[in-house]
């Protein structure tokens, strides 16, 4: 083991794999669906400019930044 801890995670991708293994059908299931990105993009942009404006001004300067930031 290197001092990044390789062992360690050697054995976390060994269980991830062995879960995927397991719930086999319903990765192979749900691969064909249409993915979310654009929309996911969107929301994580509007939760960075709320925190960006935490305790700083209501919802009508929130509500004018995700606006404009388009």
């Amino acid at each position: 083991m290197d001092r990044h801890g390789s062992a360690s995670w050697i054995v976390q991708v060994t269980g991830f794999a062995s879960d995927l293994n397991n719930d086999f059908d319903a990765v192979t299931a749900g691969l064909p669906l249409p993915q979310f990105g654009p929309v996911e993009g969107n929301v994580n942009r509007i939760k960075m400019t709320k925190r960006q404006t935490y305790g700083r001004a209501g919802f009508d300067l929130l509500r004018i930044r995700v606006l404009l930031d388009r």
